[in-house]
């Protein structure tokens, strides 16, 4: 499931957003990285890269390998990242809630985070068979197709979610993604209507989805969705399964609130 990183509505920081697609690129690396890699990928000039690699490397959020000056994560990322628990305590909270549900419908079940515009996978339980959809958590996916967008748009009044489709677009990532945006609009309504958003096909071609979301903790919008290939998550089984997914969506949500 692919991230595509995108500019974020409202105020902007270039030189912090800059730092921060910077960061991540080399978080997801396998490898060290040299400047040029990262002035490339980024599309940022050389002497731009090489100014934020200074900074990020003296605040210790960058390492930088004196010989070959190779780049790699810094000291200070990884800590903050692992005194930061309370990501880490509410991906294992929600756990067995997930594997629950999961071995309930047989599909792969994710919880994470909704953020402009992408969604970070916090924790996961994969279905019980060899075809299954599987990504690890720490990945992120794009919001704007998808359950996962529809959910995360919902929680806005008509105006502002028209105001973001208008400048950002409806990407078609597939023959079903919804495109029209009338169209989009009924669907938001129906989600904040029904309370579950569904994914037809609309992401990626051949798989379903759907995403309940779970409310704020700690000011962050989390959700709760299922996702599995068409042949075996079609719309018969999501319609039989909807009540006992919406239901673990309830159990969940008391389980994040009273821990």
């Amino acid at each position: 499931m692919p991230f595509n990183n995108t500019k974020r509505e409202g105020y902007h920081a270039p030189a912090v957003e800059k730092a921060f697609r910077l960061l991540r690129f080399v978080a997801n690396s396998d490898e060290a990285l040299r400047l040029s890699d990262l002035a490339g990928h980024l599309g940022i000039g050389k002497s731009t890269t090489h100014g934020l690699i200074r900074a990020l490397v003296a605040t210790g959020a960058l390492n930088q390998n004196p010989k070959d000056k190779k780049i790699t994560l810094g000291p200070a990322t990884v800590e903050l990242a692992l005194k930061n628990r309370i990501y880490l305590q509410l991906g294992s909270r929600a756990q067995p809630s997930l594997d629950e549900l999961c071995d309930r419908i047989n599909e792969t079940v994710f919880f994470g985070l909704l953020r402009p515009w992408h969604a970070l996978i916090m924790a996961t339980s994969e279905a019980h068979k060899p075809l299954k959809i599987s990504s690890p958590p720490g990945s992120s996916i794009v919001l704007m197709a998808g359950a996962l967008g529809k959910v995360y748009l919902s929680q806005m009044d008509d105006d502002e979610v028209s105001r973001i489709v208008k400048k950002r677009g409806l990407p078609q990532y597939t023959k079903a993604s919804i495109v029209d945006e009338h169209i989009f609009m009924k669907e938001i309504v129906r989600v904040r209507q029904s309370g579950y958003a569904l994914d037809n096909g609309e992401y990626l071609s051949g798989v379903n989805a759907i995403a309940i979301g779970l409310g704020n903790h700690y000011g962050q919008q989390l959700a709760l969705w299922a996702v599995g290939f068409a042949e075996s998550f079609h719309s018969e089984k999501i319609k039989a399964v909807k009540e006992t997914i919406m239901t673990s969506a309830d159990k969940l949500r008391k389980t994040l609130k009273t821990n």
